[in-house]
């Protein structure tokens, strides 16, 4: 899942039904209110026109705002002020569910502009994620970008026509943040050349951006298929690749032998601030870094623990980094010669699940569901990953997974990843969160990691109650993802607060779980690029997970699992401070 913005917050929550906020007086919403959430979205919609695509809203896809730039940063801030200052301004009677809805607006304005006080704009490319990447993926016809139309080409073509603004904001930014000591770690920076090179197909038949094209409806006139084809090539050899390489050259001559030795934020100006306020972000509590490092050791201790007992149920005789060895090597755990079988076997575990899925959910989406292979430009770098439906449902949430060889393609932990990208995992969180006709527009697209990553962990645990897990390997599969996240505690905060290295938090990740030396690489790398993201995941799922724990206790035989799920899901994405107060009045309907 990407982009989050959130913070710790006490938010007003009133009484809840079982089946959702209950409005005892049957109180009208208010009327000013609801104009103002609908002036905030529908300017939003403009400003954010990449997110108003993503979401099926194809009014802006022409528009590429130079989003990093100080000029648009302004424009973003005076935005949000003017919304608090109206929000705040507004003294009417509110029944409950607007009460809600105005809290976390309130909340969401003031996220948006104390994130604007850092200069993340300065660092607006890294080998993790970035509009460099995103953008291609858009081109290819295979995004959420749409190519049905004759319009819709032309309205890419506007957006092509932008880039080059773009990437010269980007060196300038990149030169400013030189000037401060704002700069990308040099192992980071490094990577991002070749996938700068991997646009610059000369050819621009072959190039990324030009695979739309081959994709045209084949109801297009002969005329608009000429142009449409010659404008793309055109655009690519003038826009595209001219762009890519001024990057690439620039991350050669200029930006890289002015990067940092180091791996942590810390080293950055305002550094230890800037990761307080991303730990907040993220996680949506005031956690400390050492809190949050010190439960993960915790978290490491234990899971291992659970790791021996399957090393003794499958009667294997050796160390635990023999185990992960033995599941890493031995071929009984790479079944598969082709893409369709691995694709099958994910099929086949949702057909496990389906059956049980009733028995632990009251609702579930209406919104179509896919499973497909990543595409070959991306799968390289890429994870597997859920890209949510439109809210429309034009557009099936998808759940990606690559394979780069199918023979190479580990069987151990497929459930598992299966529940948490997929089905119930972010599937059900994100397509019922947008089908909810209930909530105001802003709340059905509200995004905050720890409740969407931590659900989509819990779900995890969800394994046995869905028919899965009966094999002991497919468990450590469980296990194995539970401890690569709690390993996150560690390492992310112990990169960017207590100096340790992109090597030696390498190695602790090798140490204690089944990870390759790459694979392990792959992922600190990724925690040195956006501090604070990984922490989001264990959190969540500890908070969600020791809810459950409680309302079984306090509640008893009046606890239902599946009514405890609705209330986790009814009132769309927000953070764990507001989720558990829902929860608290939601037992005092009992």
């Amino acid at each position: 899942m990407k982009k989050t913005q959130c913070l710790f917050f006490v938010a007003f929550i009133s009484l809840i039904t079982s089946c959702g906020y209950n409005n005892p007086k049957n109180e009208s919403p208010n009327n000013e209110l609801k104009t103002l959430f609908n002036t905030y979205w529908e300017q939003r919609l403009k400003l954010y026109p990449l997110e108003a695509t993503a979401i099926g809203d194809n009014r802006y896809n022409n528009l590429l705002p130079i989003n990093i730039s100080e000029a648009y940063r302004d424009t973003l801030r005076a935005f949000y002020q003017k919304q608090l200052d109206q929000i705040q301004q507004l003294n009417a009677h509110l029944n409950e569910e607007d009460q809600i809805s105005k809290e976390l607006f309130e909340y969401e304005l003031k996220t948006n502009l104390e994130s604007l006080k850092y200069p993340s704009h300065l660092i607006p490319i890294n080998q993790f994620w970035g509009f460099t990447l995103e953008f291609p993926q858009l081109g290819s016809g295979d995004g959420n970008q749409p190519f049905k139309t004759v319009k819709d080409y032309d309205d890419f073509l506007a957006r092509i026509k932008q880039f080059p603004i773009w990437a010269d904001t980007a060196i300038a930014n990149m030169r400013k943040g030189i000037s401060l000591g704002y700069v990308l770690p040099t192992s980071l920076a490094v990577k991002v050349v070749p996938q700068l090179k991997n646009v610059l197909t000369i050819d621009a038949s072959k190039n990324i951006f030009y695979q739309c094209v081959k994709k045209m409806p084949s109801t297009f006139s002969a005329e608009d298929k000429k142009r449409i084809e010659n404008a793309y090539q055109y655009e690519i050899g003038k826009c595209i690749i001219p762009s890519y390489y001024k990057l690439k050259q620039f991350f050669e001559k200029e930006y890289i032998p002015a990067c940092r030795s180091t791996s942590g934020i810390a080293s950055l100006p305002n550094g230890k601030e800037y990761y307080q306020f991303l730990i907040n972000q993220y996680t949506t509590t005031n956690l400390s870094p050492d809190s949050i490092y010190n439960l993960g050791l915790k978290e490491v201790a234990r899971i291992k623990s659970e790791m021996e007992k399957v090393k003794v149920e499958v009667g294997f005789k050796g160390t635990l980094q023999e185990f992960f060895n033995f599941i890493n090597t031995d071929k009984q755990f790479y079944p598969f010669t082709t893409a369709q079988q691995v694709l099958d076997s994910f099929w086949a575990i949702k057909k496990i699940e389906d059956p049980k899925l009733k028995t632990i959910f009251e609702s579930e989406p209406t919104t179509k569901f896919e499973i497909r292979q990543t595409e070959a430009y991306r799968a390289a770098s890429a994870s597997a990953e859920y890209n949510a439906g439109s809210e429309d449902g034009t557009r099936p949430g998808i759940f990606y997974t690559p394979i780069l060889d199918p023979t190479k393609f580990n069987i151990v932990g497929m459930e598992t990843l299966f529940l948490h990208e997929a089905i119930p995992g972010h599937h059900y969180q994100i397509s019922l969160q947008q089908e909810n006709k209930n909530l105001p527009q802003f709340r059905k697209f509200l995004g905050y990691s720890a409740y969407a990553e931590g659900w989509a962990l819990y779900t995890e645990t969800l394994g046995k109650d869905l028919g899965l897990f009966s094999n002991p390997y497919q468990y450590l599969g469980h296990l194995s993802d539970a401890m690569h996240r709690a390993i996150r505690l560690v390492v992310d905060v112990a990169i960017h607060t207590k100096g340790m290295s992109r090597e030696e938090a390498i190695q602790y990740m090798m140490d204690n779980e089944r990870i390759t030396e790459a694979e392990a690489t792959a992922e600190i790398e990724r925690y040195m690029a956006i501090p604070g993201q990984a922490l989001s995941y264990k959190i969540g799922q500890i908070t969600i997970s020791a809810m459950r724990a409680r309302y079984e206790k306090e509640l008893g035989s009046k606890f239902n699992l599946a009514a405890f799920h609705t209330q986790l899901l009814n009132g769309g994405n927000m953070p764990l401070e507001v989720l558990e107060k829902k929860l608290v009045l939601w037992k005092k309907t009992f």
